[in-house]
């Protein structure tokens, strides 16, 4: 049993609000929670980054992560049956990294045909026509319905950072609302680090926002658990042009 259907887009409004109802349509008891439909369009590493570091504090549940630049090719649909959760998104890589650390049990291929008879056959939303249908199947009990077993899943690795003496390669997952630049550095690799230094700007790593004056760069280690990149009440992001992608920080022990 779940408790819950969360869903994860880059669809901002309408098309997630369609999604939920063809779940309700088929599962009126369902629990859907928004964790957010603002992932940036096609940025799947953003939302495996995002799925990844929040269904854990859920209770057993169905995740939807749809970020689908294949969306009517030749990608798969999946269902990823994981110890205490099932997952469900396109076979790019947006489910692996939470699915690799829920512990994966078994992994089934979508019928999209199955699903079309739930809502529609489009070619081009398969949030509302293939992933809706098999999250409200999956609430409900039904998870051996939405398709066959099969073998492997899409690998998608999140910490692919490096470190040199000098420099750290990595990418920025995520730039909140606040303009703080999230990267996929984890705090223990970096937890000797005095600084950081992009374009020439020193970010020193301090513990908390108010160790440095308004206005002035930090780093820290934030509430994912990785290094971020901000400024005390100000966006890091807008001053310095920091935007989701790959950065080279350099770096002073």
């Amino acid at each position: 049993m779940v408790d819950a259907v969360t869903l994860i887009t880059d669809f901002g409004d309408y098309y997630q609000g369609v999604m939920k109802g063809v779940i309700l349509k088929i599962a009126p008891d369902a629990r859907i929670v928004d964790i957010t439909h603002n992932i940036e369009p096609q940025n799947i590493y953003q939302g495996a980054f995002l799925l990844f570091n929040s269904y854990r504090f859920f209770p057993p549940s169905v995740h939807v992560a749809v970020v689908d630049p294949g969306v009517g090719g030749n990608r798969r649909a999946i269902a990823v049956e994981c110890k205490s959760h099932v997952f469900i998104g396109p076979d790019n890589g947006i489910l692996y990294p939470a699915c690799s650390e829920a512990g994966i049990k078994r992994i089934w291929r979508i019928d999209e045909e199955k699903m079309f008879r739930f809502a529609s056959s489009s070619t081009t939303f398969h949030g509302r026509d293939v992933f809706a249908p098999a999250a409200a199947l999956v609430f409900t009990g039904k998870l051996e319905e939405v398709g066959e077993e099969i073998d492997g899943m899409h690998i998608l690795e999140l910490f692919d950072y490096s470190i040199e003496k000098s420099a750290i390669r990595a990418r920025i997952m995520y730039v909140d609302r606040f303009g703080n630049a999230v990267t996929n550095i984890p705090g223990d690799a970096v937890q000797d680090a005095k600084a950081f230094y992009v374009n020439g700007i020193e970010f020193p790593l301090v513990e908390t926002y108010s160790c440095v004056e308004v206005g002035k760069p930090l780093a820290l280690i934030g509430s994912f658990n990785t290094l971020e990149l901000s400024i005390r009440s100000g966006s890091a992001s807008e001053l310095f042009g920091l935007k989701s992608g790959e950065v080279v920080l350099e770096w002073r022990k």
